[in-house]
């Protein structure tokens, strides 16, 4: 099983720096997630490298290794020279996820020209992976709101299983976080 996962950029969700506790809230509920869908059969998580949900995803799945070592993750870009534009500290957090994936590549050879690449990202994403996970609530839009619109286009024609993840996960999983640290 090939899993897509995207969600909110990292400032929709006010997350400023990686020590931001709601990181190590999404971190464990994608962790979780991610060891149910191993025992389902899950063999690779694939994301983009936006900074927020994306990375995170890599992130914890490349935490899972140590335990899963035959988990495979995979950043996809849209285009080349994808976060170029970032600030140096945002380079060297995507380099650095880069160095420690299984894969990594570009869809469009071609720098950022046009939004069609990103559309042909979603289309690639969706046609090389068995099922999404987003964490993203239609409530509340944002970036995600595209990708969230073209998997739900997509099932309506094919058999693509979806979890979504909404505001009101995210706060359960915070509860069930905080009482784990109590005990």
């Amino acid at each position: 099983m090939r899993l897509w996962v995207t969600g909110y950029r990292s400032y929709e969700l006010g997350v400023f720096t990686n020590n931001d506790p709601k990181v190590k809230v999404i971190k464990y509920l994608l962790k979780k997630h991610f060891e149910q869908k191993f025992n389902d059969g899950l063999e690779w998580v694939i994301t983009g490298g936006q900074l927020g949900v994306e990375q995170w995803a890599a992130e914890a799945a490349m935490e899972l290794k140590e335990e899963y070592p035959e988990l495979k993750v995979s950043l996809m870009y849209p285009f080349s020279e994808f976060g170029c534009q970032w600030n140096e500290q945002n380079r060297m957090l995507l380099s650095d996820l880069e160095s420690k994936v299984d894969f990594c590549a570009s869809i469009s050879k071609q720098p950022y020209q046009s939004p069609a690449q990103l559309k042909n990202f979603q289309k690639f994403m969706l046609d090389h992976t068995d099922e999404a996970t987003l964490i993203y609530d239609p409530e509340y839009p944002g970036k995600p709101k595209y990708d969230y619109q073209a998997v739900q286009q997509y099932t309506e024609n094919h058999d693509y299983p979806v979890t979504l993840f909404d505001m009101d996960n995210l706060q359960d999983t915070a509860n069930e976080f905080q009482e784990n640290l109590g005990n």
